[in-house]
């Protein structure tokens, strides 16, 4: 989704500047307006070499906090005013004991809005470091009198979804190790073993088999014009970027990996998982379910599937319900939309949708844990045959040599 870069003055008339994104400079407008704020100018980030794959410099002024330290904060804050202190008193806590200097000039920026009179969810919107779901919860639970509930169930939010991330993070990390270690090993093959080789074979002045030639030819061109492949990489990923850059391509792009077989499923599966775990915590703390909604959408990465929400929204403002748009849209997992259609009707819709989080949280564990089971051999298997490949190769030219000696 593209970003844009804006000037906006808060309630409080402080000039905000820092970026948004939004499918159009129209909705990024009404997004602004939305966070209470009224927009001076907006225009779109320049993407360039020095920009991430969605847009995001890699080096700014002002960087989001980490979601680590968004959960600790937020489990700190939630363990104080638990223990009967006031807002104004935990936050001074948390800035004297906090060791990271960006969090705590962000609390001491919440701390003194809080002080001038703003409510506490005022207060971290203006910091532009929190996501709506985030900044939606603790509203709600400022207007119901139970933010320290809020925040525990922030909390543990939070942490779910942070052990799901990591549980695929850690399982990614032997099948990248795997991949670089026989990379490596072709390359050195490639570029220090099979030229030694290739000077016995030039002093035999025999002309050597074609796939001789062939390994030496990629070997040569590893040697000679590494430098053009890491040019044409880079190149190769700065059009992708720019081309995931804009709706169109990017919701192309988001539609085919739903159809990879495997992969599909097991995306469709995280994105279910975290809109169920979204939406049933903002029903529980008092959100409505078309304000759930919108907010949900912001927070899955498949544009596809993102849409399909929406679409959904729009019926739901009709009173059709939610579990009968979703089986239209044929985007969710039948599972999900049969579990949601049996809350609603039993009217646990909040508790059916943590369930089906919960649920779906185990199946993506699962599946990757199966995909892994699969991948392993398959990328054992396949630097062996490279690997054995290029040695049949040398073996091949070194047997003409000897039958040209006989």
């Amino acid at each position: 989704m593209p970003r844009y870069r804006y000037e906006a003055v808060d309630s409080a008339g402080e000039v905000l500047r820092d970026e948004i994104e939004a499918p159009t400079p129209e909705a990024a407008v009404e997004r602004l307006r939305d966070q209470g704020l009224l927009p001076l100018s907006v225009k779109e980030a320049k993407s360039g070499f020095l920009h991430s794959s969605l847009g995001q410099p890699l080096f700014s002024q002002r960087r989001a906090l980490s979601r680590k330290s968004v959960m600790l904060l937020t489990q700190q804050l939630a363990s104080l005013l638990h223990a009967g202190m006031p807002l104004d008193r935990a936050l001074t806590i948390l800035i004297g004991v906090n060791d990271d200097e960006q969090a705590r000039v962000l609390l001491e920026r919440v701390q003194e809005k809080v002080r001038g009179g703003s409510s506490l969810a005022d207060a971290l919107e203006a910091q532009g470091a929190f996501s709506r779901f985030y900044l939606n919860m603790i509203r709600a639970g400022e207007a119901g009198g139970a933010l320290e509930v809020v925040l525990k169930r922030l909390t543990e939010f939070l942490e779910r979804s942070q052990a799901l991330r990591e549980t695929v993070t850690s399982a990614l990390i032997y099948p990248i190790i795997l991949l670089t270690v026989s990379a490596l090993s072709v390359i050195i093959l490639l570029t220090f073993v099979v030229p030694q080789f290739q000077r016995l074979f030039a002093d035999a002045g025999k002309a050597l088999p074609l796939a001789t030639q062939i390994v030496i030819a990629v070997g040569d061109g590893f040697r000679h014009y590494w430098w053009a492949g890491a040019i044409l990489i880079i190149l190769g990923i700065m059009a992708l970027r720019q081309q995931l850059s804009q709706p169109e391509n990017r919701t192309r792009w988001d539609r085919w990996l739903l159809r990879l077989p495997l992969f599909g499923d097991l995306i469709a599966k995280v994105e279910t998982a975290r809109l169920s775990r979204t939406l049933g915590t903002l029903l529980g703390n008092g959100v409505s379910l078309l304000n759930a909604l919108t907010i949900v959408r912001e927070t899955l990465s498949n544009q596809v599937m993102a849409a399909a929400l929406g679409e959904v929204a729009e019926h739901v403002k009709t009173g059709r319900g939610l579990a009968e748009p979703l089986q239209d849209t044929e985007n969710f997992p039948k599972l999900a939309v049969q579990m949601i259609r049996v809350g609603e009707e039993t009217g646990q819709l909040q508790e059916m949708l943590i369930q089906i989080a919960d649920t779906y949280d185990g199946e993506v564990q699962t599946a990757v844990k199966r995909l892994l089971t699969l991948l392993e051999p398959v990328m054992i298997l396949g630097l062996g045959v490279i690997i054995a490949g290029i040695i049949m190769s040398i073996l091949v030219a070194i047997l003409s040599l000897n039958e040209l000696a006989f």
